[in-house]
């Protein structure tokens, strides 16, 4: 009753679509993929009768199985509350509900509960998972509970933060950027805290359990008895404190949904001065290829870029930091990757996603303002448009490629990197970039649904990333059995292929599509075990060939979906 008439439509609806049921049973099944491919990674196919091992095994499901479901929470919770918002504003219908007798509770709280919908429901499907791995043994109920406060916490916040910023601002990018970022610096600035109280202290324990990665670590090792604080008292503060933080934001959010909206909507003509509204400027001259130049001369992503930049930099010079403090034989993160390396994978992922972002809004906003229809009508080449696109988010990102290269430039003169090292690592990451940039084309021309492309883009990425860190814990927990272990990560590799075949080949399936989806996650595989053995060049090599071949797939269709999907008759230029 508080969210109003949005959110029960929202309820009414979903249940009635197929991928509501298909995507909650994906997920659990999912879950018991990786249950068992975590089982033959741990026993093989030897007869297991010790009770202590299959404790130790639950433990290692339960682990695994939180971590990725609380990120998942976070990621997709923003995810949705951002995009669900934007979306309303990029076809103007914000306006239609802002003119009906909604209250302000109703708009923010239904928009919330809508997108926190299927989050909620997949976090509900994933209960009887995790009472299943109790059952097992290396787990407790406690913990199971804890484990659910956590990520229902974190997922609100998230979606309540995401929510607050696509109110606030008016471009889609904006919207995706800033909520991407603002929770990469809210978990840096908690981290950075706890680097002056000290995290074993009671006031850091406090401090720390605002970031649920940092609960939730504590939750897994019970038997931790660092501070005075159980498992259980940690996962309580954290969920409390984090439900706090989310309802001051929706507060906050309800008071200035009205000061943001509508006026910032109807644009900034009525602040102009009656003198000014005469003034006629002289025009701007226009390359060859306009689509590529409105892309770079003119502010289409909004005048708010520049502090989405520099809230970038200011996270790159914290990594740096980090890096510079650090003991000089400090141990390796998770196991797998040095401190330096772990700071430039966490800029670089932050860079490929906003990325991503930018590629796939820079088509949903033109279809959705209208403006793509007036480009069919225009002589623009299927050419100059997809490549003119493509040129612009890379043009546009500039700053988000060049410093993490940056980066690895600095670690080069430091004399701990070879050049050779340093070849592969910038070819493999400049790779992944255009893959990125491409992916968002390609999902924006995919789908008619904005909300559906920046869900499908975004999310590709995402498990994508998420795929390659369970691999990677996974082939470390096999260790020296792992071509024992091979066929078990054959499972969830095609699980894996079938989820990138589903995402690619959504519109206009292609046999170059359908081989990518099958080799590019069996590619990546490879990288992994290779990087694992300390090999360099085969990891570059199938990196570059992998997922260059995935962006001309993607490209290829993409020149010629511009005239067939959208009705367009392209016309020869004289």
């Amino acid at each position: 009753m508080l969210a109003g008439p949005l959110f029960s439509r929202e309820a009414l609806t979903v249940p009635r679509q197929l991928s509501h049921f298909l995507i909650r049973s994906g997920y659990v099944a999912a879950f018991f993929v990786l249950m068992y491919t975590a089982a033959q990674t741990t026993f093989g196919w030897q007869q297991v009768r010790n009770l202590g091992d299959i404790a130790r095994y639950g433990q290692l499901v339960f682990q695994v199985l939180t971590m990725v479901q609380l990120a998942i929470m976070i990621f997709f919770a923003a995810l949705f509350a951002a995009g669900n918002v934007a979306q309303e504003k990029d076809r103007r219908t914000m306006l239609l509900l802002l003119m009906t007798d909604l209250r302000d509770r109703e708009l923010v709280l239904g928009k919330l509960c809508s997108s926190l919908l299927l989050p909620g429901v997949l976090l509900a499907a994933s209960i009887p998972v995790f009472t299943l791995v109790q059952m097992l043994g290396g787990v407790s109920l406690q913990q199971v509970a804890c484990a659910v406060a956590i990520s229902a916490a974190s997922g609100l916040v998230a979606g309540s933060w995401g929510s607050l910023v696509a109110f606030w601002r008016e471009k889609t990018f904006q919207t995706l950027a800033i909520t991407l970022i603002g929770i990469v610096f809210f978990l840096g600035v908690v981290e950075g805290v706890l680097t002056v109280t000290g995290s074993l202290s009671d006031v850091g324990i406090i401090i720390g359990s605002l970031n649920p990665f940092r609960a939730m670590a504590r939750v897994l090792d019970p038997l931790n008895s660092a501070g005075r604080f159980s498992y259980s008292a940690v996962a309580l503060i954290s969920s409390g404190l984090l439900l706090l933080v989310a309802v001051l934001i929706i507060l906050f959010t309800i008071v200035r949904v009205r000061v943001w909206n509508p006026s910032r909507t109807l644009g900034d003509m009525a602040t102009l001065d009656e003198n000014d509204r005469g003034v006629v400027r002289p025009p701007r001259p226009v390359w060859n290829s306009p689509v590529i130049w409105r892309e770079m001369m003119t502010k289409a992503y909004g005048r708010k870029v520049i502090v989405i930049k520099l809230a970038y930099v200011v996270i790159a010079a914290a990594a740096l930091y980090s890096v510079l403090t650090a003991p000089p034989n400090s141990p390796l993160v998770l196991g797998m990757i040095s401190p330096v390396g772990a700071a430039f994978v966490s800029l670089s992922l932050l860079s490929m996603l906003l990325i991503n972002a930018q590629g796939v809004t820079a088509l949903t906003s033109e279809r959705d303002t209208g403006t793509l229809e007036l480009l069919l009508a225009t002589d623009i080449s299927a050419k100059e448009f997809i490549f003119g696109k493509l040129g612009g988010v890379l043009y546009n990102s500039k700053e988000l490629i060049l410093i993490p290269l940056l980066f690895m430039i600095w670690y080069l003169g430091q004399g701990q990197l070879t050049l050779e090292n340093f070849i592969y690592i910038a070819l493999g990451f400049l790779s992944l970039v255009t893959f990125a940039a491409m992916l968002g084309l390609h999902s924006g021309l995919s789908y008619t649904v904005s909300r559906t492309a920046i869900a499908s883009s975004l999310g590709t990425m995402f498990f994508l990333f998420v795929g390659i860190f369970i691999c990677m814990i996974l082939i470390l927990q096999a260790r020296a059995s792992f071509g024992l272990q091979l066929p078990s990560f054959l499972v969830f590799i095609l699980g894996g292929s079938l989820g990138l075949w589903a995402s690619l080949t959504h519109r206009n399936p292609s046999p170059a599509l359908t081989l990518a989806a099958g080799i590019l996650p069996f590619c990546t595989f490879y990288a992994i075990t290779s990087f694992l053995l300390g090999q360099t060049l085969g990891v570059c090599l199938f990196v570059v060939a992998a997922y260059g071949f995935t962006t001309l797939a993607m490209l290829v269709p993409a020149i010629s979906e511009y005239d067939s999907a959208l009705g367009r008759t392209e016309m020869p230029k004289g």
